[in-house]
């Protein structure tokens, strides 16, 4: 199988992840629902998708959940993800274990560790490949995730942002460390271009209740251990829905757990998400498409040191 047909962690989406006509995403009531992530291998790394899934498109603006490792990599075995495209789209990425570098059509390029984030705005278009260090020996295990831009910012100009350090609030049973948006008195200064939160509860043996928006919708994907609410054990592997409308939620711990927890506004757009790009229409997937393989300077330049990686056809091409 060609490289541009194969799962990224930044990509692509499949068929089975989304339909290629827009949706309006629907927030529920309060509620639990637990839906398998879809798995697929990478070379020697498995992907857990747990957003977009045909039982739930998205959770406020996020919409892409891939959670990779943890799996062993070496300058002998590496991560190598070639220079790809992104349109109308944040990609956020977050590390327990290992060092990834960035480098993007900006010119940007920037290694990130665990506990550090690195946010890439995609505008109206922008490329970036993904690879492991040349001095990094040992596991590798991280999420990478999608936010869907609104109407007023997703045909505005690309952008890069680093940040080594990010905000904690303590928890009754543990900490959580802030990516983006405000939780519990602690705000990140990463982007947001919708209310939105993104956080990593690091949960410890105990018990701890979480302060909700009732305006927020909120799921959580196990990392690491395992998470308790209620009766319900969630584990990694999968994606916990807690609907809209709560103030608080309890969450507890018999083992150390890391969780990352995400929520925001029901996104009030539809969205049309196909390969790398989050749009509102096929015509604007075809414009884009296009410009990434005809090499347009919309996706900027840069010296890759990857081979790109070629846009497959797009699932309605001839239909009229």
């Amino acid at each position: 199988m060609s490289q541009a047909h194969t799962e990224q962690m930044s990509g692509p989406l499949a068929k089975a992840d989304a339909p290629s006509t827009p949706e309006l995403a629907v927030a529920e009531a309060p509620t639990i629902q637990v839906t398998p992530s879809r798995e697929a291998t990478v070379g020697s790394v498995t992907v857990r998708r747990a957003l977009p899934r045909r039982e739930r498109r998205t959770v406020g603006p996020w919409c892409f959940v891939d959670q990779m490792g943890p799996a062993p990599f070496s300058p002998q075995h590496p991560i190598e993800i070639g220079p790809h495209p992104h349109l109308g789209l944040h990609t956020v990425t977050w590390l327990l274990s290992g060092e990834l570098l960035h480098r993007d059509s900006l010119g940007s390029e920037q290694v990130i560790k665990p506990g550090q984030l690195n946010l890439m705005t995609a505008g109206n278009g922008v490329a970036h490949s993904e690879q492991t260090t040349d001095q990094y020996e040992g596991s590798m295990h991280g999420v990478q995730l999608w936010v869907a831009q609104p109407e007023r910012t997703r045909f505005g100009d690309p952008a890069f942002e680093h940040h080594e350090e990010l905000p904690q609030a303590a928890l009754h049973s543990g900490t959580a460390t802030v990516l983006v948006g405000e939780f519990a008195g602690a705000a990140s200064t990463a982007r947001a271009d919708t209310p939105m939160v993104g956080v990593e509860l690091a949960l410890r043996n105990g018990t701890s209740t979480l302060q909700l928006r009732t305006d927020f919708e909120y799921a959580a994907v196990v990392m690491e251990g395992s998470m308790l609410v209620g009766d319900e054990r969630i584990s990694p592997g999968a994606l916990a829905y807690f609907g809209e409308g709560r103030d608080e939620l309890e969450v507890a711990a018999v083992e150390p757990a890391r969780v990352l927890f995400i929520g925001g506004e029901p996104f009030p757009e539809k969205v049309l998400m196909w390969w790398n790009f989050v749009a509102r229409s096929r015509e604007e997937v075809d414009a884009a498409r296009s410009a990434w393989e005809e090499r347009d300077q919309r996706f900027g330049q840069s010296g890759w040191t990857l081979p790109r990686v070629s846009a497959p056809e797009v699932p309605w091409a001839g239909r009229g």
